[in-house]
């Protein structure tokens, strides 16, 4: 079970420590469980199945079936989706005759770069989103919460 909780939580995208805390277990019982040191308790197992109702739980308990409740086998891999990109911040001023002119705040070389990402997995309607966090390129970041 401990290989297939590693998968649950890199599929899920999340920390041992954001995991332990959101099913409300210490972090040093994930650890243990995910390290084949510890076999999970019932109230473990409850807790994890409670607080992500898609899991299913008969792949987490004994490997069969698929990770997600009514997922079904894979299809060829979807094109990573196509992401518009955003419009530079524009400047408005008026040119040596007058007239308004707006132009870019991003010089060429400073214009942002949009990525598209691998695919996403399909999201339940459980699911809220609960933290964003925007890396800048000057290694400061944001946090912004749902």
């Amino acid at each position: 079970m401990n290989e297939r909780l590693q998968q649950f939580l890199a599929a899920e995208n999340i920390s041992q420590s954001q995991f332990a805390e959101t099913i409300g277990v210490a972090r040093a019982s994930v650890s243990h469980i995910l390290a084949g040191r510890n076999r999970p308790g019932y109230d473990f197992i409850c807790s994890l199945l409670e607080h992500y109702p898609s899991l299913n739980s008969e792949w987490i308990l004994m490997g069969k079936g698929k990770m997600y409740k009514g997922a079904v086998e894979k299809a060829p891999q979807a094109e990573a989706p196509v992401i518009a990109p955003v419009p530079a911040p524009l400047e408005a001023h008026k040119d040596e005759n007058g007239t308004m002119v707006q132009e870019s705040l991003f010089t060429a070389q400073e214009e942002p770069e949009i990525h598209a990402s691998a695919p996403v997995p399909p999201v339940s309607s459980a699911r809220t989103v609960s933290k964003i966090i925007v890396f800048y390129s000057d290694n400061t970041f944001q946090e912004l919460k749902g």
